[in-house]
């Protein structure tokens, strides 16, 4: 969608939305280029045992269209929800390409969700139909009779515990399927928000969101689709990140993604894969990032061949950023969205759109700014609210079932982000923290983010996290929370040794009055930090006069 220019101002200024009256995910990544290129390379399965199994475009566009087959004899039709709770892997593509071709509407399950989220998920969707693995029937085995909706399990393991086999189900279909005629705004894909504060609302998308997101992975991936490009994420594709900033883009572009499951993020595991597979292109979230700089010198020690790396998520921080450009010698391209609007702001070092610490600029075709509570654009250096104007094609069509939390998500036409940013004088968007997770500290309104960016640095931290801590006095007091790199002990000493470091790097004000060290920090599936977890833990403490 983007055509390269010498300079963001030019890109921008020549940037058009060509957005068509039909449209349909499955026909746009899967079906124009196995009439094209049917032999393309589209997945790369990396399976467990780091055998390869590469699908084409082709293979990709008859399996998925025996699918679809056999979930509309199974009377699923348009606007049927279809829940998948899989890893990455061919079939999560399959299913999903399917259930486009019907007109029904995707519904991503994250493999790590307990059963009470998953109940949830299928309760507030009322998804008739589940594509699974054995893990999954075993989380279901006691929740079927909860979930009156679903009439449908489907097991890529296999027939078993009320689950039809996916294998035995497109050996009888056929490969011919005629895809539904949607428009852009047709619902596709609903994807449940992470739940950092309050219960978890399905956030609707139409078709378009992955026209709108193209502009915004492009641009964070030094313009994907050049020769030899492959991706990878570690990141699930049951979130926005996985699908969305990694997935279909890729497909889009006729770049080979790698599907590799893995039940937890191990750095030297990532780099050995990177290598053996020659991935060219990838999206790693911050969190991840920062995991990676555990790996001692591994641009000396593995072979790579990484053009560009993209980052979203979190704030992924200046000792992040930099560690990444002198050890792998690639500048990190950060970009910002949320599930709601996603890829609005981003960088791109092709471009010289790059900053430490800043979360890019707005994206070609996006409208983004830092407003008041009015609505108004606030000036550069002043604190206020991420905000996306309407209409827009990345945009989410509405929360399900939520039509009040639609509304509120808007002041006039900008959506509203509750995170907290300002923009410098170059157009540059920093991000300061989620509404709940600024700090108000004797007057001072503190984000976390710059916090946790000095406790990286020093050599004892592997990952921390910043919160607010009732105080009589001060009304919050900042604590950390931090995980320790191997070869440090917990104890006094060091509890001091870090407050002293943050005090002279930052101020007086931001330093953590008290630290924790904890085992690990409580993660969302898709990475991020679930401050809302530490921040309880933090004012029981208090309660307990602790």
């Amino acid at each position: 969608m983007l055509e390269q220019a010498a300079d963001y101002e030019t890109l921008r200024a020549g940037f058009r939305w060509a957005i068509p009256e039909r449209y349909n995910i499955a026909a746009a990544v899967c079906d124009d280029w196995a009439a094209r290129a049917p032999e393309r390379a589209a997945i790369v399965h990396v399976q467990t045992d780091d055998s390869v199994r590469t699908w084409s475009y082709l293979e990709l566009a008859r399996a998925s269209s025996r699918f679809a087959n056999a979930l509309a004899a199974r009377g699923i039709g348009r606007g049927d929800r279809v829940a998948l709770l899989l890893p990455q892997a061919p079939e999560t593509a399959i299913a999903h390409l399917a259930i486009y071709r019907l007109g029904a509407i995707a519904v991503p399950l994250a493999a790590l969700f307990g059963v009470e989220a998953l109940t949830y998920r299928l309760t507030d969707s009322g998804a008739r139909a589940i594509v699974t693995n054995a893990a999954g029937l075993e989380k279901l085995a006691g929740l079927r009779g909860r979930l009156p909706d679903l009439r449908l399990v489907v097991s890529i393991d296999g027939a078993g515990a009320g689950a039809e086999g996916f294998e035995t189900l497109l050996g009888r279909a056929s490969d011919r399927f005629e895809t539904v005629a949607t428009t852009p705004d047709d619902p596709a894909l609903m994807i449940y928000t992470s739940g950092t504060t309050g219960q978890p609302k399905g956030v609707l998308h139409g078709h378009r969101v992955l026209l709108g997101h193209m502009p915004g992975i492009e641009m964070s991936q030094d313009f994907l689709g050049q020769a030899g490009d492959i991706l990878w994420t570690p990141a699930d594709w049951a979130w926005a990140g996985g699908l969305l900033n990694a997935l279909f883009p890729a497909l889009l572009l006729g770049v080979p993604v790698i599907a590799h499951a893995v039940h937890k993020f191990d750095p030297e595991h990532a780099f050995r894969l990177i290598a053996r597979q020659g991935v060219r292109n990838a999206f790693i979230p911050p969190t991840a990032l920062k995991m990676l700089r555990q790996v001692d010198r591994p641009a000396a020690r593995f072979d790579l061949k990484l053009r560009s790396i993209g980052s979203a998520g979190e704030a992924l921080g200046r000792e992040a950023y930099d560690w990444v450009r002198s050890e792998l010698g690639l500048v990190v391209n950060e970009f910002y969205g949320q599930t709601e609007c996603n890829a609005v702001l981003g960088s791109c070092a092709a471009l010289g759109v790059s900053r430490a610490g800043a979360i890019g600029k707005p994206i070609p075709g996006h409208e983004v700014a830092v407003i008041d509570e009015a609505g108004a654009v606030l000036p550069p250096e002043t604190l206020g609210q991420i905000a996306v104007r309407r209409p827009d094609p990345v945009m989410f069509l509405e929360y399900w079932n939520r039509p009040e939390a639609t509304a509120e998500k808007f002041v006039g036409d900008w959506m509203t982000t509750g995170d907290q940013g300002m923009t410098d004088a170059d157009g540059y968007v920093r991000f300061v923290g989620r509404d709940d997770d600024v700090i108000t500290s004797a007057s001072y309104r503190i984000g976390p983010g710059e916090i946790e960016d000095c406790l990286l640095t020093h050599p004892a931290v592997a990952l921390s996290a910043a919160v607010g801590k009732p105080d009589p006095l001060r009304t919050e007091i900042v604590k950390a929370y931090i995980v320790l790199n191997k070869g440090y002990t917990p104890g006094p000493a060091l509890e001091e040794e870090i407050r002293d470091y943050v005090r002279t790097r930052l101020s007086a004000h931001e330093y953590p009055r008290e630290i924790a060290f904890i085992d690990d920090l409580p993660m969302t599936t898709t990475g991020k930090v679930v401050r809302r977890e530490l921040r309880e833990r933090a004012r029981d403490e208090t309660d307990r006069g602790g």
